[in-house]
């Protein structure tokens, strides 16, 4: 069984499936993922390189915006992303 998992065919991250330690190198349809990180169960990992500006799409749906690019295999999170789920901060 992959340690990653793809949920719907529109997405552009995949979902780790169990924890995935630094170092380890992983093949997910045809391509091959290098960990320089570890990454814990449940997040995201770029499919593909997403550009700054682009939408990141989880279950066919977009879930926010890439604040920097993130290049393929990379841990996907509120580091890297803005949520459309979160609050914007009205406070400048």
């Amino acid at each position: 069984m992959s340690k990653l998992i793809k949920l719907h065919l529109l997405d552009n991250v995949l979902i780790a499936t169990e924890d995935i330690p630094s170092g380890e190198h992983l093949q997910f349809q045809g391509m091959e993922f290098y960990f320089a990180k570890p990454v814990a169960i449940g997040h995201k990992i770029a499919a593909l390189y997403i550009e700054a500006g682009e939408r990141v799409i989880k279950h066919g749906v977009t879930i926010g915006c890439a604040t920097t690019m993130i290049q393929m295999g990379d841990h996907v999170h509120l580091h890297n992303i803005t949520s459309d789920y979160l609050p914007k901060n009205t406070n400048k």
